[in-house]
């Protein structure tokens, strides 16, 4: 590939350490990219995505073909973005020279973990044992499945309490992606089912044989069977060879899985480029390890070069101060101080309120007055540790009508009408996959578990051909329809793209689905409008199993279902809890419960490393906030078990986060109930009454 001429400086629009970051590395005589192993630590509000963009476009102009990139992300919408900036990037750098934005039509290795894995895995198939065409399972699926066998292994009839399907899998995920043994993951994570450990060993090995039986993978098997495949040099090498460049955007939260997967791709770290910020890893309860980040440099010889970014764009320089003395009392970290050019603002405010009513109402208040200020409601938000921490405050706002939306809504695949739809494409897609086939078929009436149950044998002794299905005997009240049903799916089965593409089968699936999801269902102009958003959605997928992989994957929000009623109003307050809201920024900030207990929870309390994720996890909050920040500290918290005209209370211990040099960059407030006036009545006299020495004169 021909090294593109440049019209402008490219990189001139980035500060110093960015653009050391974006074009770290140098042209070789042949002219390839060389580059060593490289750590971008980018604080909060530092600009890591345009960093990352910047170098990912560098190295296309530089000459390094598009095919060579692997860019791997944690979401969909994260890698669709990156690939459309370096685009805008390259399209900037080679305006006039005819040339196209980016020579190979985009980044086609660009992706997700889960969808890079998935596509490796199907190309590897054959030395995996796999079925090309194997199906896999979200997280639902996964648990149902997982329960199937709970049920067949009779542990839903212990006399004790077992673990339910949930349960199950986050034991059996965590184990996965951390790498460590069963009893010690009961041990710290799961104490309470730590009798059972031998019961959940035979249920694990049975959920793994049903899914290879049933040709199904799950999320982590994605990629476990791509770490095990890295893990023979032979194919690490074809893989690793095939990039390269790697890069990595929030390595902060990979897990060890996927830290092993990128040491096999390239073990002397040449071409590897990892971009996060351990002061933001929060999400060990999904195994993310921060030690992958803390330990990047040193895994080398010689060592990983580190770039640090610093300079923020979000936040002012008094919220800067604070988070920065927040974070760095933390014994283990890379150190960084944030600084801005914005020195406007006050500085964030430690507000000690009465109890959670008047955190409530100051909250309440604070944003009203923001309001009148020319704030709008959606550019402010109230962070909380859980979701329960914020009922007070809903309560509130219904009262003064003040319109909000709370995130950590339910995804487009958890609406039931949605996964019934796929179901049907996931079963023609695999005909050993067991789920689907469940779903799809307990949809037609009279269809119950044992009917299903009979009729997946039947496929099973046809050798998975659906033409076998027209010999079975359907119960009286699917007899109508059974024909067409069988129709339906040895068209799908024996569809190729055809001459519209497979989104024809689509909308002959939407046909036979319409008067079920009529009879199964209320509420059908919502779940329609997110049926007809599927069928928009295909249009993006060359064939039927990307579309089925990449939507079980990262799948968009749903409409309907149980997402709640559209918000009708045009502004509308923030609620969200600080994981979910990671990423995000807003002018003001509100941090509800900043107290002991609450941060850090009393769930992390006796484990330096939680605590030390609870300090993060404040962090993440803090710096969240553009213009003004604070945090709220009720005094009483009301016992819940009690009358409602009850004051049983228990007070609340001051954060050990908020330590005095921290609370020495804050602006201190008090605020409790105004008193009642009613009753009261001014004194006349100012004469005193030596009221203490008459009582020592009684002695």
């Amino acid at each position: 590939m021909q090294v593109a001429e440049q019209t402008f400086d490219h990189l001139g629009m980035l500060n110093p350490a960015q653009r050391q970051a974006a074009e770290y590395g140098e042209l070789m005589p042949d002219n390839s990219f060389s580059s060593g192993p490289l750590l971008v630590i980018a604080g909060a509000g530092t600009g890591k995505t345009m960093t990352l963009a910047h170098r990912v476009a560098h190295l296309v102009i530089s000459g390094v073909s598009p095919e060579r990139i692997l860019l791997l992300t944690f979401t969909r919408r994260a890698s669709q973005e990156m690939t459309r900036r370096v685009e805008s990037i390259v399209r900037g750098a080679t305006v006039g020279l005819g040339a196209p934005p980016l020579p190979s039509g985009g980044l086609p290795w660009s992706g997700t973990f889960h969808s890079i894995g998935n596509r490796l895995l199907r190309r590897f198939a054959h030395n995996l044992g796999l079925d090309p065409g194997f199906s896999v399972l979200d997280r639902g699926d996964a648990a149902d499945m997982l329960d199937v066998v709970r049920h067949e292994l009779q542990l839903t009839r212990t006399s004790r309490r077992f673990p339910k399907k949930d349960t199950c899998l986050a034991i059996y995920s965590r184990c996965v992606n951390t790498g460590r043994q069963l009893s010690e993951t009961l041990d710290k994570v799961y104490p309470w089912c730590a009798d059972w450990s031998d019961e959940l060993a035979e249920l694990f090995r049975h959920f793994v044989l049903r899914k290879q039986q049933s040709q199904t993978l799950d999320y982590d098997d994605l990629l476990l069977y791509w770490s095990h495949l890295v893990a023979e040099k032979e194919f690490a090498e074809q893989i690793g060879s095939s990039f390269d460049h790697v890069l990595v955007d929030e390595y902060q939260d990979t897990n060890l899985v996927q830290a092993n997967i990128l040491n096999a791709l390239k073990p002397d770290g040449n071409g590897m480029t990892v971009v996060g910020d351990d002061a933001q890893s929060i999400y060990s309860f999904r195994a993310a390890n921060v030690e992958n980040i803390l330990g990047f440099p040193d895994q080398y010889m010689p060592s990983a070069q580190v770039i640090t970014l610093e300079q923020n764009y979000r936040s002012t320089q008094p919220i800067l101060d604070c988070a920065n003395r927040l974070i760095a009392e933390s014994e283990r970290q890379n150190r960084k101080n944030l600084f801005s050019e914005r020195r406007d603002g006050g500085k964030p405010c430690y507000v000690t309120v009465e109890d959670g009513d008047t955190e409530a109402e100051y909250v309440v208040n604070s944003i009203l007055d923001n309001r009148e200020h020319g704030m709008r409601l959606m550019d402010q938000a109230v962070l909380f540790r859980g979701s329960h921490h914020s009922d007070r405050l809903e309560l509130e706002l219904v009262r003064r009508n003040i319109p909000y939306v709370k995130y950590g809504g339910l995804k487009f695949l958890e609406a039931a009408h949605v996964k019934d739809l796929l179901s049907v494409l996931k079963w023609a897609e695999n005909p050993k996959n067991e789920v689907a086939a469940f779903r799809v078929l307990k949809m037609l009436p009279g269809m119950g578990p044992a009917n299903a149950t009979r009729c997946f044998e039947q496929l099973t002794v046809g050798d998975y051909l659906f033409s076998a299905l027209r010999a079975f005997r359907a119960p009286a009240a699917t007899n109508n329809e059974w024909p067409a049903f069988c129709n339906l799916l040895e068209s799908l089965a024996n569809s190729d793209d055809g001459e519209h593409g497979w989104q024809s089968q689509l909308a002959a699936v939407r046909r036979w689905y319409q008067p079920h999801l009529e009879r199964l269902y209320d509420g059908l102009d919502t779940r329609e409008a997110d049926l007809e958003q599927l069928e928009q959605i295909s249009g993006r997928y060359p064939t039927r199993e990307r579309f089925l992989t990449e939507l079980t994957l990262d799948p968009p929000s749903a409409a309907g279902d149980l997402a709640g009623d559209p918000m009708l109003d045009e502004d509308y307050l923030v609620l969200s809890t600080v994981h979910s809201a990671k990423g995000q920024e807003w002018e003001s900030v509100y941090v509800l419960n900043v107290s002991d207990g609450n941060f850090p929870s009393e769930f992390a309390t006796g484990k330096p490393e939680m605590i030390e994720e609870e300090r993060r996890l404040l962090y993440v909050a803090m710096t969240r906030a553009k213009q003004s920040l604070s945090l709220l500290a009720p005094l009483r918290y009301h016992v819940t078990q009690q009358r409602r005209d009850g004051d049983k209370h228990v007070y609340g211990a001051r954060s050990r986060f908020m330590t005095d040099p921290m609370l020495a960059t804050m602006e201190k407030k008090f605020e409790g109930r105004p008193e009642s006036t009613a009753g009261q009545f001014a004194t006349r006299s100012d004469r005193q009454i030596d009221v203490a020495s008459r009582m020592r004169d009684m002695w």
